[in-house]
């Protein structure tokens, strides 16, 4: 059931105290308001991660899409930089076929397997992706005071952009320029970061994209599961501090990691999300244009591109040169779980069970160092009855992030349901000492005490 404002949404279930962790509370952490499907609101002001950085942050209210069940985190979370794993289609090449040695990147990158030799040019010029065009510069003269502050300028941009009546935006999965999206008014994060770097950039501000460390989050897409994650804009407001500007349909976590990143690399997200598009449509010569492009930009390092390269060659019927597009993935990032679930994929189809093995060790060894997975496992244990599990996956999630409330509550209802009231009364505190916000604080004292009240009433 929807609550008001700033409420706290919690499924409730009479003559059980069992406490649901609702992912409601992520969003509340970034004081978001809801205002009906579709719409884009925007928030009150919230830190994030870093010493005094406070946060912008805008939210899509959107319905929830199913998540893959492979055993690995469930969270409500929608962004838009896209992987892609190995295609769920047969794959009947022998393991005999495989040519790993003198497959270079070069050849890759040619794609003369592919029977498309020779470069072609990307669908969209780089110096377009962020290009402001003139309906943009009439809005931006309109709504935001040159001469005024940075600080101003970012609240009159910012404000005039989710301001249904002067802008709105709303979420789709599309990846956009600046100027598509703001002709469009649609979106995905990636998009609206594109629009809001060249609009504020336009008018003097210093922004800079970020990636930020979202929760594993897996959609099927047609016959390819797709790994979605999120980017976002810093803005350096000089002696005035630093704000982040978050255009994320998901709930907003001001724990999760950022890193500023420079526009090459946003490009190279650029391109690899609409390589994916055009693969998805079944044109591969646009296709290997866009992850060549993603891959130069990224310097040969941007490990998506080459994983998603590899599901180009697979589809077309080439396993071994999509083994080693996959291979060069992890050679430039070691810790790539796309790239290994494809390549564990790849041999289980070919019969080589002895690799196929070992990458599937890999993936769970990588995973399991995840605290969103260990968290999730915690939920499962939890929800279980099996809270002596759920306190060891929490602890070792609090340790790699010792800043996230949620892992904090759920640690305290496990010690509730334990019986072991002091305990669970100092890791619900912590999660009150961590929350992000003023308001969330105040909805955990009162949600706190509910539980506490509840819980020592129902106790022989």
């Amino acid at each position: 059931m929807p609550g008001s404002e700033g409420e706290l949404v919690q499924p409730e279930r009479k003559g059980n105290r069992r406490i649901e962790i609702s992912y409601r509370m992520l969003c509340l952490a970034a004081g978001v308001r809801f205002e009906g499907s579709g719409t884009i609101v925007v928030t009150e002001m919230v830190r994030t991660s870093g010493p005094s950085e406070p946060c912008w942050s805008v939210k899509a209210a959107r319905a929830r899409t199913p998540r893959l069940p492979t055993g690995g985190p469930i969270f409500w979370l929608r962004t838009a930089l896209v992987c892609l794993a190995v295609p769920v289609v047969a794959c009947t090449s022998s393991r005999g076929s495989l040519d790993r040695v003198g497959i270079t990147p070069d050849e890759l990158l040619a794609g003369t397997s592919l029977g498309l030799g020779g470069a072609s040019p990307a669908a969209v010029a780089q110096e377009d992706v962020l290009a402001v065009s003139p309906e943009m510069q009439e809005f931006l003269e309109k709504h935001v005071d040159l001469k005024g502050s940075d600080s101003l300028k970012l609240h009159q941009l910012a404000s005039a952009i989710v301001n249904s009546d002067t802008f709105g935006l709303e979420y789709d999965d599309k990846t956009r320029t600046a100027s598509e999206t703001f002709h469009a008014r649609l979106g995905n994060c990636l998009s609206f970061s594109n629009m809001f770097v060249a609009m504020a950039r336009h008018v003097g501000l210093k922004v800079q994209f970020q990636e930020v460390d979202v929760p594993p989050d897996w959609t099927l897409d047609k016959d390819t599961y797709v790994l979605n994650q999120h980017v976002n804009v810093f803005v350096d407001l000089g002696q005035a501090g630093v704000r982040v500007v978050d255009f994320n349909i998901a709930d907003f976590k001001a724990s999760y990691e950022m890193r500023r990143i420079p526009d090459t690399r946003a490009l190279a997200h650029y391109y690899n999300n609409i390589g994916v598009g055009r693969m998805q449509a079944g044109d591969t010569a646009s296709a290997l244009s866009c992850f060549r492009t993603a891959i130069a930009d990224g310097e040969g390092q941007f490990s998506p591109a080459w994983a998603n390269l590899g599901t180009l060659y697979l589809r077309a019927g080439d396993p071994a040169h999509a083994e080693a597009a996959y291979l060069q993935a992890l050679k430039v990032n070691n810790s790539d779980l796309v790239a290994m679930s494809d390549l564990a994929r790849l041999y289980e189809q070919l019969g080589d069970r002895e690799r196929a093995a070992a990458y599937k060790k890999r993936v769970i060894h990588h995973r399991y160092l995840n605290p969103y997975y260990r968290f999730e496992l915690a939920r499962k244990a939890y929800m279980g009855k099996d809270y002596v599990a759920a306190i060891g996956h929490l602890k070792y999630a609090i340790r790699k992030r010792p800043k996230e409330d949620q892992f904090y509550f759920l640690l305290g209802a496990c010690y509730l349901e334990k019986g072991d009231k002091r305990a669970a009364e100092r890791w619900l505190a912590k999660a009150k000492e961590v929350a992000a916000t003023d308001a969330l604080k105040r909805r955990y004292s009162s949600k706190i005490d509910t539980l506490l009240r509840d819980g020592t009433s129902n106790r022989p």
